[in-house]
């Protein structure tokens, strides 16, 4: 999506939303600290994953085994991106519509889908 990455404020408790500009005036973007803390916990698997499909391919590794490994990796990405999706629509497309922005919301949302759908 177009937004910046999820981030949190250090010093804020676990259920403390956390805020950060979005590339577009007036849209506040606020994310729960414990759900940050499980989407950047799933990438740090993916990304120990991804380190080892590239052992695997280093060490020569049996084709079809790379492929499958591979496969695990776009399932587990593909999964963290309905997470986000998820919470965008319950929580941000939410907000800009009580807000009276949903037709910038809506539009942002189709461009970023544009971009990320085949």
């Amino acid at each position: 999506m177009e937004h910046q990455p999820l981030q949190g404020h250090e010093n804020s408790p676990s259920h403390h939303p956390s805020q950060h500009p979005s590339q577009h005036p007036g849209h506040q973007h606020v994310h729960d600290q414990e759900s940050i803390r499980r989407i950047v916990n799933r990438l740090s698997r993916i990304e120990g994953h991804i380190r080892g499909v590239k052992r695997m391919v280093q060490e020569h590794e049996h084709c079809p085994d790379v492929l499958i490994q591979v496969a695990a990796v776009r399932g587990a990405l593909d999964r963290v991106a309905r997470i986000i999706l998820d919470e965008h629509l319950t929580q941000c497309v939410v907000r800009a519509a009580k807000e009276g922005n949903i037709e910038a919301e809506v539009a942002e949302l189709q461009a970023a889908l544009n971009r990320f759908l085949p």
